[in-house]
């Protein structure tokens, strides 16, 4: 371990100013401490503190989101995936998580074994990533359903983990 890099608890218990600064953060990653600070009445120095720990604890991460669709995404789907035996439903979802049209990937209950989200240029390139996943091993059948249009794509809202 760094000598210089205090150890970090896992699972630190958040409270209602990490909230509120992840609330900021959530409508413009680029919000600066002093004016998170101002707005929430603390110190621009509580700010980077906390900011400091929520990314070291793998709570936020920052990233560049940007419109798919503007990029040259025109082609979103979401793959079923059914896994057989299901004992290697650990190692397929690996390998398609290393494929970068991946968004999203899950593991399931149901009827399928894994949920995956995909962003592809168009219906060549979807087919292709198609061919892919069906020729890992395990991969026993697949059913995509091809979204037409994105309504709302946003993160969640913290809000919602508020007590009622």
């Amino acid at each position: 371990m760094d000598k210089n890099k205090l150890p970090v608890k896992k699972d630190m218990a958040m409270d209602e100013l990490d909230f509120a600064m992840l609330a900021f953060l959530q409508q413009d990653g680029r919000t600066s401490f002093t004016v998170i600070a101002e707005k929430l009445n603390v110190s621009v120095g509580t700010v980077r503190t906390r900011f400091n720990r929520l990314l070291e604890e793998g709570i936020l991460s920052i990233i560049g989101r940007v419109d798919p669709a503007k990029v040259g995404f025109h082609c979103y789907a979401h793959i079923a995936v059914f896994v057989r035996p299901a004992t290697l439903k650990e190692t397929v979802a690996k390998k398609i998580a290393r494929l970068p049209e991946v968004s999203f990937l899950a593991g399931t209950s149901g009827d399928y074994d894994l949920e995956v989200d995909v962003m592809c240029r168009d219906n060549d390139h979807l087919q292709t990533f198609i061919n892919k996943v069906a020729a890992i091993e395990g991969v026993h059948q697949t059913k995509t359903a091809i979204y037409f249009k994105v309504y709302k794509y946003a993160p969640p809202d913290l809000d919602l983990l508020k007590a009622e």
